[in-house]
């Protein structure tokens, strides 16, 4: 048995899982006909203005930045994690085909400390320009004896766009092809595993890891979340994908999965599979390659589904937006209904 494992550290991913279908059912026992209408487990919600010509959606998505805080604390540095707030939502609202509109905030803490709030507002702004939405207003709430001194919590939420016309359904088809696009580490997942791995090895944050002598360990673990938004926007525009997921917690296993029709199975080779020295590291600490892949986005913050005839043409504006991407599988038929929605082939390189 693995020696570190995300359960291990606190985090139960398949409880998780287990709260949201308790969701989804007393949701469906529920007597209004308005929380019925509402579907659970998707990256974002979508409601339908009846009312408004051409009838849009408003799609919106909530999130927080989990333990990733800690080593914000700990390293006495919270610029970038407003990023990671930003980044959150807009990127579950995005795999939508939907445009963010605009993004609240809400600061928990025990006792306000200006410059710390500051500067997780100053990284929140910098987000919302990524996403070229609007910070509209927040909340920020004084806890004494909640929050212990130092501490403080944060999350997010926001709302985005959708044109009916967009949603199509039954666009994938087999032989459509996986691409990665590739994260700038961790994302804002997985930190619960990481500082477990930490605290046991006795690593210090000012370190450096032994692959990059440059950039100290605090530093690589709070390199903020990419925004893919106007990436996944430009790609919708031009119909050059039919579908994409936001892998964050759960990895790709957990997330790809959620955007495909029942009938369907992804095809993951991982002998395609590009790993950073970070997520190699975490893997000569311990981890298990499917333990790597359910945990973390392992490399890979955003899944694109596509026809194959496109691929350049996906490239060539993946690179304009200077992000970098992967071949990762295809998708296929299931044989049978009871098939897994998701196999993996081949093995990491590390």
């Amino acid at each position: 048995m693995s020696k570190y494992t995300y359960s291990k550290s606190g985090v139960d991913i398949d409880k998780g899982n287990k709260f949201i279908e308790n969701i989804k059912k007393t949701i469906k026992s529920d007597k209004k006909k308005s929380s019925k209408s509402s579907v659970i487990g998707g990256f974002a919600g979508l409601f339908k203005l009846n009312n408004i010509k051409g009838n849009p959606y408003l799609v919106a998505a909530t999130d927080g930045v989990g333990t990733k805080l800690e080593i914000a604390n700990d390293s006495n540095n919270h610029k970038t994690i407003g990023i990671d707030l930003v980044a959150m939502c807009v990127n579950d609202i995005v795999v939508t085909g939907a445009k963010p509109l605009f993004f609240l905030d809400y600061i928990a803490t025990g006792k306000l400390d200006i410059k710390k709030s500051t500067d997780v507002i100053k990284g929140i702004l910098e987000g919302c320009n990524q996403a070229e939405c609007q910070l509209l207003g927040g909340e920020t709430a004084e806890m004494p004896g909640f929050y212990s001194k130092g501490k403080y919590d944060i999350a997010g939420f926001s709302v985005g766009l959708l044109d009916s016309r967009q949603i199509k359904k039954d666009k994938i088809k087999k032989n459509d092809i996986i691409i990665g696009i590739k994260s700038s580490g961790l994302h804002s997942n997985g930190y619960s595993l990481v500082r477990k791995i930490i605290k046991d090895k006795n690593i210090s944050l000012k370190k450096y890891f032994d692959f990059d002598k440059k950039k100290p360990i605090g530093k690589y673990l709070l390199e903020p979340t990419l925004i893919y938004v106007n990436l996944i926007l430009e790609l919708y525009k031009k119909n050059l994908i039919k579908s994409c997921a936001h892998i964050t917690g759960g990895g790709v296993i957990e997330n790809l999965p959620r955007v495909l029709d029942k009938k369907f199975q992804a095809q993951i080779n991982l002998d395609n599979w590009e790993l950073s020295h970070l997520y190699k590291w975490l893997l000569s600490c311990g981890i298990k390659q499917i333990e790597l892949l359910k945990t973390f986005n392992a490399g890979y913050g955003m899944a694109l589904i596509a026809s194959k005839k496109d691929i350049k043409k996906i490239e060539r504006i993946i690179g304009k937006h200077k992000f970098t991407s992967s071949i990762l599988g295809k998708i296929a038929l299931k044989k049978r209904a009871s098939d897994k929605s998701l196999i993996l082939s081949g093995k990491l390189n590390i």
